[in-house]
């Protein structure tokens, strides 16, 4: 495993293109401090300071900034969908099979690629939060500060499932502006069915359809923390309670995805003439 990884992180550091994404990748998520030192000036009567409302306390500064980071990721499914791009338009792609590289391999390669960076940028995120909520957060309980962690794992699943997509698209089409076109085709099409669906049954029913389908399955995992803010701030309306938990089910299901798109890069692969 370390001998291909070690082999596919050459590869993206040789490419200075590829090393300024990963970079950019990696700085983005400090903007989650950024925010958390934001303050807003309100018509000039008083100046609003974020940190100081109580969003950045333990356990819920874990799944706000998950939820911040995780929108940051289509800097790095450039770098994704561009690994696959460049083995062909490159021919390193048949050089590392002449040089004795198995297809399977080569899939696999990139598979710990993309696991090495979202477990780096999960870790990040975990010491970034860990820095904001110890900074403002009211509650400095050991019980309180781990609790709700797992809106990290959620996190990591997200990023290699996401990523994972867009293996198989650019295994599919071979070009990284036509791979990175199909997550934006697959999201209509998401949305196209889910009405269809609406449209002969009910709105509930669709939603349960809709949450299987790849895109919605991943972004479920960690759903908006706004309406949960609200609520920490106005308990008495009942109206905005809302399921923002994580679920075991729904990381089944996302890691499902992740192992058929793996799998279907590899058999395009071994089916495909080099």
């Amino acid at each position: 495993m370390l001998r291909l990884l070690n082999l596919e992180l050459q590869k993206l550091l040789l490419n200075r293109t590829s090393k300024i994404l990963i970079f950019v990748s990696f700085i983005l998520p400090f903007f989650v401090i950024m925010l958390s030192s934001l303050k807003i000036n309100v018509f000039g009567f008083f100046t609003l300071e974020l940190g100081e409302l109580g969003v950045f306390n333990f356990p819920i500064i874990w799944h706000l900034t998950t939820f911040f980071a995780s929108q940051f990721k289509f800097f790095f499914a450039i770098v994704v969908v561009s690994m696959i791009g460049n083995e062909y338009s490159n021919k390193t792609l048949k050089q590392n099979l002449i040089d004795g590289l198995s297809k399977k391999e080569f899939i696999l390669s990139k598979f710990y690629t993309i696991v090495f960076f979202s477990l780096v940028s999960t870790v990040l995120i975990a010491l970034i939060s860990l820095c904001i909520g110890l900074y403002y957060s009211s509650y400095n309980e050991f019980s309180i500060i781990i609790q709700q962690t797992n809106f990290l794992l959620a996190y990591f699943i997200k990023l290699v499932g996401f990523f994972s997509l867009c293996l198989f698209f650019g295994m599919l089409v071979k070009r990284s502006a036509f791979a990175l076109a199909f997550l934006f085709i697959i999201y209509i099409i998401e949305w196209i069915i889910f009405g269809l669906i609406t449209w002969q049954s009910d709105h509930h029913f669709a939603e349960k359809i809709q949450n299987f389908f790849p895109l919605k399955a991943m972004y479920k995992l960690i759903d908006q923390p706004f309406q949960r803010i609200a609520m920490s701030k106005f308990p008495e309306k009942t109206e905005l309670v809302y399921d923002y938990a994580v679920h075991w089910h729904e990381m089944v299901i996302v890691l499902g995805w992740t192992g058929l798109f793996v799998f279907l890069s590899y058999r395009l692969l071994k089916q495909r003439d080099l």
